[in-house]
C-alpha cells in the first residue's frame, strides 16, 4: 500500500514538473493564438525558409550560433518570410562576446520596428523607414538590464495594433506605440554585431487583444 502510495505521488510530481516546463511565459497585451512558426534553432537554418544575408549561423549543442563577419562590414543578418499583423515572438538568447543583437520587424521594403539588445539592457523601437527622408527612429523605454552574464534569456515580443511591447525573463517591459507598427508585415529576422550571439526556441503565435488590453496599454505607458 505504502509502494503505492509513494509511486502515485512520484507520478503527481513529476507531471507537475513537465507542466510546469511546459508552461509559455505571460503576454501583457495579447492572447496567443494559431501557431505561425516554431523552429528550435537546434540545426543549421534551413535555407528554404531562412535567408542568410550576412554573417556566421551555425548549429552547435542544440542551438545557433550567431556571429558578425569583419569583411562584411555589416552585422550578421538572417531574416525569415511572414505576413502577418498582429504576432507574439517568443525566444531564447545569450550573449558570448556579441555588441548588440536585434529581433527585427520589416514590411515589404523597409524596416517597421525592432527590439534592440545589448549586454547592458534592451529596448523597443519603431524603425526609420525611410532612410534618406524626414522619418527617423523612435527609441522606446530602454531597460538596463545585465545581459552579459553567459546564461539564457527569453524575450516575449508582442505586436498589437500601434503597440510593441517587449518583456524580458518576465519582468523587464519596454513599450511604446506608433501607427507605423500597425502597418502590415512581409518579414521578421535577426541581426548580430560583434563576435557572437546564441539563439534557440524561436516561436511566433498569431495574437489577439487580451480582455484588459486597453487597461494594461494604459500601465505600460505611465510606467515609462
Amino acid at each position: 500500500m505504502l509502494n503505492r502510495c509513494m509511486l502515485g505521488l512520484l507520478f503527481f510530481f513529476l507531471t507537475a514538473l513537465l507542466n510546469a516546463a511546459d508552461e509559455l511565459p505571460k503576454t501583457l497585451l495579447s492572447e496567443r493564438g494559431k501557431e505561425l512558426l516554431a523552429d528550435d534553432f537546434s540545426k543549421q537554418p534551413d535555407k528554404a525558409v531562412w535567408k542568410i544575408a550576412k554573417g556566421k549561423w551555425e548549429a552547435i549543442d542544440g542551438a545557433t550560433k550567431a556571429s558578425e563577419i569583419k569583411d562584411d562590414k555589416h552585422p550578421g543578418v538572417i531574416r525569415h518570410a511572414l505576413a502577418f499583423k498582429d504576432a507574439v515572438f517568443q525566444f531564447d538568447f545569450k550573449f558570448d562576446g556579441g555588441k548588440v543583437t536585434t529581433l527585427s520587424i520589416n514590411d515589404a521594403k523597409e524596416h517597421v520596428c525592432r527590439v534592440l539588445m545589448t549586454p547592458t539592457g534592451f529596448r523597443a523601437q519603431k524603425d526609420d523607414h525611410d532612410h534618406d527622408g524626414p522619418d527617423k527612429a523612435l527609441p522606446f523605454a530602454q531597460k538596463a538590464v545585465k545581459l552579459d552574464d553567459g546564461q539564457w534569456h527569453t524575450m516575449v515580443v508582442e505586436i498589437l495594433g500601434d503597440s510593441i511591447a517587449a518583456t524580458l525573463d518576465g519582468k523587464a517591459t519596454s513599450f511604446g506605440s506608433h501607427e507605423l507598427i500597425g502597418t502590415q508585415k512581409a518579414n521578421f529576422g535577426f541581426t548580430v554585431g560583434g563576435e557572437s550571439v546564441w539563439y534557440r526556441n524561436i516561436k511566433v503565435w498569431e495574437a489577439t487583444a487580451s480582455k484588459d488590453w486597453e487597461a494594461t496599454k494604459a500601465k505600460l505607458k505611465e510606467a515609462k
